[in-house]
């Protein structure tokens, strides 16, 4: 998927060390896509780091052209978000 990121999203990025591979690996191949609101979808996937799993979560405006990616963050709290994968 083509995009932009936000500032807030690079902030947000460089803040929670995540890497841009990562970015490009949920919203390329995301196990889930959730509708958000009317312009907002968040991709998700879940990433093993090599000792934990991790819900990656990419919220993104897809009314842009490219996506603009709003903000980027990983959870631990998958059950939280289990019925959305």
């Amino acid at each position: 998927m083509k995009y932009k990121l936000s500032k807030h999203a690079t902030e947000q990025i460089e803040r929670r060390d995540l890497s841009l591979s990562l970015v490009d690996e949920v919203t390329g191949n995301p196990e889930s896509v959730i509708k958000y609101d009317n312009c907002v979808s968040v991709f998700q996937k879940i990433i093993n780091d090599g000792k934990n799993n991790y819900l990656y979560r990419v919220f993104v405006n897809t009314c842009k052209n490219p996506g603009l990616i709003i903000t980027v963050y990983k959870t631990s709290k998958i059950k939280k978000y289990e019925n959305k994968i």
